[in-house]
């Protein structure tokens, strides 16, 4: 069975006070849904909210991570240094790494390769602008870049991969796809890995929803059939918020 999963990406949000407030709020919050919980810190936050919430069930994980083991790569970070924090799992592809640091496929297929080499988990995100919407081409951005990115690997892999759909027009814009929409581009998704892969692989893979997820629609676009969870932005900024999405399942 697929995990349900909710991930906050707090992206460059919360010095290190305003992490102690937010991760001391995430612990009395109450969970009534059987979803995984992560949250996402910035880099120098990462070990502070890993001892924080080492006695809950709230896994921490990391934005972004380089494809290099060690080396003259100055400000970057490696799998293994976010391993020696206790961060187990990363976000890769993130639309805003895509448009502002001009990461490609090719990039980010490196950076998989390394995560998964250091017994990683990778939450993969991807999605099409609006232009792409608008000229109906959305489902070939979306299958290239998981192509692009995830085809060269076996399907054991896919036991440590989660994939994110960010439809890029509704991050951070008010904007959210309808919950159809939504459904139909994550079966769309399913349904090209089941191409590659076979439905066993396919239907094994969580694939969560990104874009402007709030508590009052969280609960009808996680109904949908192939909608597995959210990675949540805005809203994972507030505790209350973010487990009223948790608790939308």
């Amino acid at each position: 069975m697929r995990k349900q999963i909710v991930a906050g990406n707090w992206k460059m949000n919360n010095d290190l006070v305003h992490t102690e407030s937010l991760l001391s709020d995430l612990k009395k919050q109450t969970q009534t849904s059987n979803a995984e919980v992560m949250v996402a810190p910035t880099f120098t936050n990462l070990y502070h909210a890993f001892e924080a919430l080492r006695t809950t069930n709230v896994v921490v994980v990391a934005q972004n991570m380089h494809f290099a083991e060690n080396g003259a790569y100055t400000g970057e970070i490696s799998a293994s240094m976010l391993k020696s924090v206790g961060v187990e799992t990363v976000i890769l592809g993130h639309s805003e790494r895509r448009e502002y640091f001009n990461e490609t496929d090719e990039l980010l297929a490196k950076k998989v390769d390394a995560a998964l080499t250091n017994d990683m988990r990778v939450i993969f995100c991807f999605g099409e602008e609006l232009t792409d919407r608008k000229s109906r081409n959305e489902e070939t951005i979306v299958k290239n870049q998981i192509k692009n990115a995830l085809f060269h690997l076996n399907a054991v892999a896919f036991k440590n991969i989660v994939l994110a759909y960010e439809p890029v027009w509704a991050i951070g814009t008010g904007e959210t796809a309808s919950p159809e929409q939504a459904q139909d581009m994550h079966a769309f998704i399913r349904k090209t890995l089941a191409n590659k892969y076979g439905n066993e692989v396919a239907d094994s893979v969580s694939i969560l929803y990104g874009g402007s997820v709030k508590p009052a629609n969280a609960q009808e676009i996680f109904s949908k059939p192939d909608v597995d969870g959210g990675l949540i932005g805005g809203a994972s900024l507030n505790a209350e918020d973010f487990y009223a999405i948790v608790n939308a399942f």
